[in-house]
């Protein structure tokens, strides 16, 4: 591949259509066969496929490693950076590690904080933040320098991504925090999961209003539920979570073996709703765990066939 070539998920993009992401964890070992069975699964109904980088701080096969294992298998990998284990050397130099095998498509996080995971001992790093870090990859590839100032002999051409979260606190900084990023230089953002519509299209009222969905592309994420006690652990367990009490409402008012398939209508329901807010350009479906749900769900929502490029 011409390494100045945009990546399949920019071409969809810059195309106009609505792109589909979704995204798959790594083992916790080196069996490669988790993670080729989890794309295959779902690589005939998405655009690009996350690898995530040792959420939720637990150790696991690694974000590059995993990106390569799919991009030998033909299909559009998103590598997910964090900064919490990696400082500016390391990161630069997994950023050429990706480049080297064409994979041009970053998202750049801050990652949890290690004492949630299972080494809680361990030291973080967080030497760039995650504007830093998208203002990093940018340079590398616009610039074609490293940080230090020296140029880099065949420059990555990434697709810079970064996380929003509409719903945590205070909202009122959620759509400047999202207008910073874009400023350091991403050109796509992917969301947390919107399980309160009527506040995602509070933000993206704002969104709109600073003219930032010019700027980014908004891919809405969204992640089904497989029961009410899924929903009740979102909405009081996870921070920066808004589950609505309607929704855990209607989860716990569904039989408990008809739950899971109630969460995939709501999901759908969800996505179609979403299709409708200007300034949303597609769709970032996290089905954790639970990935063989994934082509039902894009299928349902009108989502299917995904567009071919030339």
């Amino acid at each position: 591949m011409n390494p100045n070539t945009p990546s399949k998920l920019e071409k969809i993009l810059r195309a106009g259509h609505l792109a589909v992401t979704s995204e798959c964890g790594p083992p916790r070992g080196s069996d490669a066969a988790h993670i080729v069975h989890k794309a295959e699964l779902i690589k005939n109904h998405v655009d690009a496929i996350n690898i995530t980088d040792n959420q939720t701080s637990v150790c696991r096969l690694c974000s590059l490693a995993a990106c390569i294992r799919l991009k030998l298998m033909g299909l559009e990998p998103v590598l997910q950076m964090v900064v919490r284990d990696r400082n500016r050397i390391a990161l630069q130099s997994d950023i050429l590690g990706a480049a080297s095998f064409d994979i041009h498509n970053v998202l750049c996080l801050s990652g949890d904080h290690q004492r949630f995971g299972d080494s809680a001992q361990g030291q973080n790093v967080f030497d760039l933040d995650s504007m830093q870090l998208i203002q990093t990859v940018r340079r590398m590839r616009d610039e074609g320098k490293f940080l230090g100032g020296d140029a880099i002999g065949r420059p990555p051409r990434m697709f810079v991504g970064a996380a929003a979260n509409p719903f945590a606190d205070p909202f009122e900084i959620r759509v400047p925090r999202l207008a910073k990023k874009a400023a350091a230089g991403a050109e796509f953002i992917q969301t947390q999961c919107i399980y309160n519509i009527e506040k995602f299209e509070r933000w993206m009222e704002g969104v709109r209003e600073r003219g930032l969905h010019e700027r980014v592309f908004i891919l809405a994420g969204v992640t089904p539920l497989k029961s009410a006690g899924m929903a009740r652990y979102m909405k009081t367990k996870v921070p920066g979570m808004d589950v609505p009490d309607e929704v855990v409402k209607r989860m716990a008012g569904t039989p408990k073996d008809k739950q899971a398939e109630e969460g995939i209508t709501i999901c759908v329901e969800s996505i179609q709703r979403l299709k409708d807010v200007k300034g949303v350009a597609g769709f970032h479906i996290m089905a954790i765990e639970w990935e063989e749900r994934v082509p039902g769900i894009v299928e349902r929502a009108g989502l299917y066939p995904r567009p071919a490029l030339n």
